[in-house]
């Protein structure tokens, strides 16, 4: 016979257990559009929401609090908090951030400028539309090596979380980044990246829904899926909003 002490730390385990292999759910959020957006800049970390930007924000704010969503992780650059703050007026969640979901960042070249500058236009092509290798880095930038080691660690942060349901804003580029090593793992390669990220859109105030599930760690993505990618938020009185995967990936 178990003394009731040896049972009751079985009983903990077990529930320990149970509690750690429950799945979880992720709702990726780029952040709203900005006025930089609107005007066509390459940003670098700074930068304030349009008041288009903060109407998105709204609207997933709206959309979002019908879930049963328990924390916020954001980037910490201005857009992205403001954006945060806005959903969070509906959720009224605790609030965490991490310098894992800023976005990539772009080379000195190119911030504070416009997008359609020739220049600049060679730039963003050179370094996300032509092949080249892993490690290929033209001049300060975040390049795809380091991009894919900061997704690959967020995404460990993810599946250490405890809250069964999570909002996550992030950025463009890196959202697609985290996408993209979510479903390839270490397989994924700055070819395959660039077809990846050219083909799937991530529009300002997107929603991605992921969801990882430990009990399928050996799975070839390590547990994680891809529910929904890039949905737009609809106001509530609609209903829900249809969550139909469009990944091309």
């Amino acid at each position: 016979m178990f003394q009731p002490e040896y049972i009751l730390v079985i009983a903990l385990v077990v529930i320990f257990v149970i509690f750690r292999m429950r799945p979880r759910r992720f709702y990726l959020v780029r952040h709203g559009e900005t006025l930089m957006n609107a005007q066509h800049i390459k940003q670098g970390a700074d930068g304030s929401l349009s008041e288009r930007g903060r109407r998105q924000a709204e609207k997933v704010g709206v959309y979002l609090k019908r879930f049963p969503i328990q924390r916020i992780l954001s980037s910490p650059y201005p857009r992205a908090k403001e954006t945060t703050e806005i959903i969070n007026a509906h959720l009224k969640v605790p609030t965490m951030y991490s310098p894992l979901l800023v976005e990539r960042k772009n080379p000195s070249e190119i911030i504070g400028k416009d997008r359609d500058d020739a220049e600049v236009k060679r730039i963003v092509d050179q370094i996300d539309l032509a092949y080249h290798k892993d490690d290929y880095r033209f001049s300060d930038e975040e390049n795809f090596m380091d991009l894919k080691k900061r997704a690959r660690k967020c995404l460990n942060l993810l599946a250490r979380q405890g809250a069964r349901e999570m909002c996550i804003v992030t950025h463009h580029v890196f959202l697609k980044a985290l996408i993209a090593y979510l479903l390839y793992r270490e397989r994924l390669n700055a070819g395959d990246f660039i077809k990846l990220s050219f083909f799937n859109i991530s529009d300002n105030a997107g929603i991605t829904i992921c969801e990882f599930h430990p009990w399928k760690i050996f799975s070839a993505t390590r547990g994680w899926e891809v529910i929904s990618y890039n949905e737009q938020a609809v106001d509530e009185s609609s209903g829900p909003a249809p969550m139909i995967p469009q990944l091309s990936f």
